[in-house]
């Protein structure tokens, strides 16, 4: 009898009995659902201050809903972003583009609520003002991050085909070659493990937003024979059950029907559940926050392990304190797959510190709004995923 995982911060699959059978399951959500809308913006913005000023502070979250998108947060930089811009810039590139829907990107109004950082984090963030004179993590926290052999991406495989399924709906969008799909989308996908590897994909749900003119069936054989056996790839097999749709209709979608906002998508920016995960959101925040820097860096060592054979699957956790630069703990699981004391002397060989991580994934650099869909990991052409 299959197992059902108990929700998004289980353990990984790796970490169950090898004598286990159990079915997981990972969402993703397209580049138009509501939360990553507001994902996007934030990145936008983030990147215009750094082409201006890298060492700007940002910390820039986004509510986005109707006619409406509200900016708010924490701001200090040298440089001036015309906020109107970006944001529409944003909405447009996204897709938002149709003037009779409640949200799109000329008729949409921006409030901002927008101070600069606190002097009291700027003064343990800053080396100037560091009372060890070296730059602090930007906040408390615990972060952590994971691979594992199974993709040649090192990511588990639910989320890596989650992920293939939105963006394919993107781009066959954007293609022309379906011109009834519209921006808001979720995938799930269902993968069956015996002795803790994936061997048959058995569910697929999608559900895409999609003109008025189209027939819910239609829309089904485009996914079942189209897009599925495209994108699954070798996964694919005529035993998949897929649901399409199953309200029956997806006409009213993004901003315009739900209300979105930055940082609620969190298990589907990293590894679909098959991890543990601190809490913390990524986008709209620059490399100070340890959130983003340090659970990027976290993977980035993850990664290092695998590739020296050292295990099949392994999770790191580092722990920081607001303006101290040393982690406070680091911790290594290996899930039965490897050496985890071995891995965890291999992890330490690494510089922890926030100002080494930035130096060494180059993260002062404009490269965020490309990591904020279709998850911040597993992609090629980020620099932690060297």
């Amino acid at each position: 009898m299959a197992t059902v995982l108990p929700g998004p911060t289980a353990v990984s699959p790796s970490s169950l009995p090898k004598s286990s059978t159990y079915t997981f399951t990972s969402e993703s959500v397209s580049e138009g659902h509501p939360d990553k809308v507001c994902d996007f913006i934030a990145d936008s913005i983030l990147d215009s201050y750094l082409e201006q000023d890298p060492t700007s502070r940002v910390a820039c979250e986004v509510l986005c809903k109707e006619d409406t998108v509200v900016l708010g947060g924490e701001i200090s930089s040298r440089g001036h972003v015309d906020h109107d811009a970006v944001v529409r810039e944003a909405i447009h590139q996204i897709g938002y583009t149709d003037s009779g829907a409640a949200f799109n990107a000329d008729g949409v109004k921006v409030l901002k609520l927008i101070s600069r950082q606190s002097s009291d984090i700027a003064q343990g963030v800053d080396v100037d003002t560091n009372a060890n004179h070296e730059q602090g993590a930007g906040d408390q926290g615990i972060m952590f991050g994971y691979a594992c052999s199974e993709t040649p991406g090192l990511m588990p495989l639910p989320i890596f085909l989650a992920h293939r399924l939105t963006r394919g709906l993107a781009d066959d969008r954007r293609s022309g070659n379906y011109p009834w799909l519209r921006p808001d989308a979720k995938s799930q996908v269902s993968v069956l493990y015996e002795h803790n590897k994936p061997t048959a994909v058995t569910d697929v749900l999608v559900s895409t937003q999609h003109s008025a003119d189209i027939e819910r069936a239609e829309i089904a054989d485009y996914v079942r024979g189209d897009l599925g056996p495209r994108v699954l790839g070798e996964w694919f097999q005529s035993k998949i059950q897929f649901i399409v749709n199953p309200t029956g209709s997806f006409v009213l979608g993004g901003p315009s029907a739900d209300c979105g906002v930055t940082g609620r998508k969190i298990i589907a920016d990293t590894y679909g559940g098959a991890a543990r995960h601190g809490g913390g959101a990524f986008s709209g925040k620059d490399p100070s926050k340890v959130d983003r820097s340090a659970a990027y860096f976290c993977r980035y060592v993850a990664r290092q392990i695998i590739k020296q054979g050292l295990a099949a699957a392994v999770e790191i956790q580092v722990a920081y304190a607001i303006g101290i630069a040393k982690p406070i703990s680091l911790k290594v699981e290996t899930f039965g797959t490897g050496d985890s004391r071995e891995a965890l002397e291999f992890a330490y060989r690494f510089d922890f510190r926030p100002s080494a991580i930035i130096e060494r994934l180059g993260l002062l650099a404009p490269i965020y709004r490309q990591t904020t869909n279709y998850g911040h990991f597993g992609r090629p052409g980020l620099s932690w995923e060297s």
